[in-house]
């Protein structure tokens, strides 16, 4: 049984856009097909936990050879989409300068499948904040079931 999620998102509007694409742009550096942040719909800069999605399309790189004939999102990808949302929560909601790159993770579990059509919601929480390195656990969701989970760790540089 999957741990509890870290808010209820039912209590979310998921259709208030607070930061779309080009406002992640001018965050993240990942572009064209590497950018797996849509929008981020909510977020709490006191309890540090944002919630954000990843539209899928059969238009994805990844479509065409992961799996031929069913289509599922490689779990890398999805700790991409996972890292990208803490990323962008430091430098647009905490104002972390520079660029901040992968540092590892932790404790990842893959629950379930992801698959073009489907809506990929990543909701994380800031656990940790040092002065090059930060921490956030981030559970990835789709139909209101856990698909996975993870502890990202980014650093400065």
């Amino acid at each position: 049984m999957p741990p509890k999620l870290l808010v209820d998102i039912s209590q979310i509007d998921k259709n208030n856009i607070i930061f779309d694409r080009d406002e992640i742009l001018k965050y993240n550096p990942q572009n064209y097909e590497m950018q797996q942040l849509d929008a981020v719909v909510w977020y709490d800069k006191e309890a540090r936990q944002a919630l954000g999605y990843k539209d899928l399309t059969e238009n994805e790189f990844w479509v065409r050879g992961h799996i031929p004939g069913r289509p599922i999102m490689p779990g890398v990808i999805m700790v991409e989409a996972a890292a990208q949302l803490s990323s962008f929560c430091m430098k647009r909601i905490f104002g972390t300068q520079g660029f901040l790159g992968f540092a590892g993770i932790k404790n990842a579990k893959f629950r379930g499948t992801v698959v073009p059509g489907e809506r990929l919601y990543l909701l994380g929480e800031i656990t940790k904040i040092q002065s090059r390195k930060f921490t956030a656990v981030v559970q990835g969701i789709v139909n209101d079931k856990m698909i996975f989970e993870c502890e990202i760790s980014g650093m400065n540089v």
